[in-house]
């Protein structure tokens, strides 16, 4: 399948021209065997980071999203639909919205989600997408008197002409302030060719272009002037006709960004050009100055362009943390800073992928990287649920990003076995002094999905192909009561 067919495209400019690599070539170029399964199970630097299968059957999804205190997961697809999720992992049969008008050539498509911070109450809910003339749309849309399906119709807040179809961006979020943040791409070619990132004058015949390479804030909630949306008063150049919108200038391609839904810090995972990825970390409460996170004058913390008028390093927003393009890494798919409470273990960490190699990763709070799990595939999108835990996407799967290091009560008298694990098909519990009284087995959500009582014998077995591959927990419980609890890993 064509890179351009799934979610998120990444270039590597050579020779003049862009080579966009598939997913067959992205397995090719993998670093290890990949097991076949749905659910892999082997470590890396003796990482606790893995995947369970949540919900299939998705189109080249591209966002996750929810609004405050939903548990619904709202999956955007390249092609223009948005699919809710339920909290069992069924997808419902109709979309949430299909919009039409759209472009899904190269980076281009519907790209990027958000819900009001009061989306319960006004059932507003804004996405980034390209038109069919290959510019950027960013629209509200609301909600119908059904939860689960919103209004077709939509008002146009913004377009911004793109000069080429990649670096897109199409990330947007709603910050802290109540404001929402749109990540625009420097507008595409390689190298920023037209200088996009470190301008901030109009051009008359193409005025929006100096939205390219920027991060952008407006005020969702009111209106200034002939504009669809209102300019917050802090905004760095608030008054300035033309460039008002912009907060912060000098990035690439901000795929994805996402706020600490905790303590407000943002995180920007900017795509590099052809040897370093950046992380950056801006800490709440938000800078008002006008950041410059230097491209295309500098790429992550290395110098790349001299041209125009650059800044000196020391007065650009230095990254979190980069990576370079070893190892056939080659493009970052940004993600969170955990604030969930199921998995101790990724407490601090801010947690993010490499799009070319589907590896996961982390970075501490020293900045410090660790490649810790190798996915088969492609990694689109990070997103996270209403209590904080992770969520990714390929390109057809929505997977709970999970601990596999659990510290959970093992059959430490011996009395109790189970056999094989991890397990295809046939699962056996042995019970030494012929007290085994029942059978549970939990998912990591908590959901019971077997249980049976049996009379007390010495071995019993139980069927789990009808189960998801990934990780449970099995209960063994004795005639007087006791229970003892291992890991089941079905594969």
């Amino acid at each position: 399948m064509p890179i351009n067919k799934i979610c998120k495209p990444t270039e590597d400019v050579q020779n003049g021209h862009y080579i966009f690599l598939n997913l067959k070539y992205f397995v090719q170029m993998k670093k290890t065997i990949l097991l076949i399964s749905l659910f892999l199970t082997s470590f890396i630097n003796a990482q606790t980071v893995g995947l369970q299968l949540f919900a299939s059957g998705l189109s080249s999804p591209v966002d996750i999203a929810h609004p405050a205190n939903d548990a619904r997961l709202f999956v955007v697809e390249k092609s223009g639909k948005i699919k809710i999720v339920n909290p069992n992992g069924t997808v419902n049969a109709t979309p949430f919205i299909t919009i039409t008008g759209i472009s899904t050539g190269a980076e281009q498509g519907l790209l990027g989600l958000a819900f009001h911070p009061n989306y319960a109450t006004n059932g507003l809910f804004f996405v980034n997408y390209t038109n069919t003339a290959g510019d950027t749309v960013i629209a509200r849309y609301g909600v119908s008197s059904d939860p689960n399906i919103a209004n077709p119709t939509g008002t146009i807040l913004m377009i911004i002409d793109q000069p080429f179809s990649n670096h897109n961006g199409g990330c947007l979020r709603f910050g802290p302030d109540g404001y929402l943040y749109i990540g625009m791409g420097d507008g595409g070619s390689g190298g920023d060719p037209n200088g996009y990132a470190q301008n901030t004058t109009v051009d008359t015949s193409f005025p929006s272009r100096v939205f390219l390479g920027k991060m952008l804030r407006i005020n969702v909630d009111t209106i200034t002037g002939s504009l669809n949306y209102g300019i917050p008063p802090t905004n760095p150049y608030a008054g300035q006709a033309g460039i008002q919108e912009i907060w912060a200038k000098g990035v690439r391609n901000p795929w994805k960004f996402s706020f600490n839904r905790l303590n407000g810090d943002l995180w920007i995972a900017d795509v590099g050009q052809n040897i370093i990825e950046e992380v950056n970390k801006i800490e709440s409460p938000l800078s008002d100055s006008g950041l410059n996170f230097g491209w295309n004058c500098y790429e992550g913390n290395a110098s790349y362009s001299s041209s125009g008028t650059c800044p000196l390093y020391a007065a650009t927003v230095a990254p979190v943390s980069v990576y370079s393009h070893t190892s056939s890494r080659c493009s970052i798919t940004g993600g969170y800073f955990y604030t969930g409470t199921a998995y101790p273990n990724f407490s601090g960490k801010y947690i993010f992928a490499d799009y070319c190699t589907a590896e996961i990763a982390w970075i501490d709070n020293t900045g410090n990287i660790t490649w810790a799990y190798d996915a088969s595939g492609v990694i689109t999108t990070f997103g996270e649920d209403k209590d904080g835990e992770l969520y990714i996407c390929n390109s057809t799967s929505l997977y709970r990003v999970i601990d596999t290091s659990l510290d959970v009560e093992t059959f430490n008298n011996q009395s109790v076995k189970v056999y094989p694990n991890p397990a295809k098909n046939l699962v056996n519990i042995t019970c030494a002094n012929n007290t085994l009284q029942s059978i549970t087995i939990i998912d990591l959500l908590g959901k019971k999905v077997f249980f049976e009582t049996v009379e007390p014998k010495l071995e019993y077995s139980i069927n789990v192909s009808n189960l998801q591959k990934g990780i449970y927990f099995l209960e063994a419980e004795n005639t007087t009561g006791k229970i003892v609890k291992t890991k089941l890993i079905v594969e």
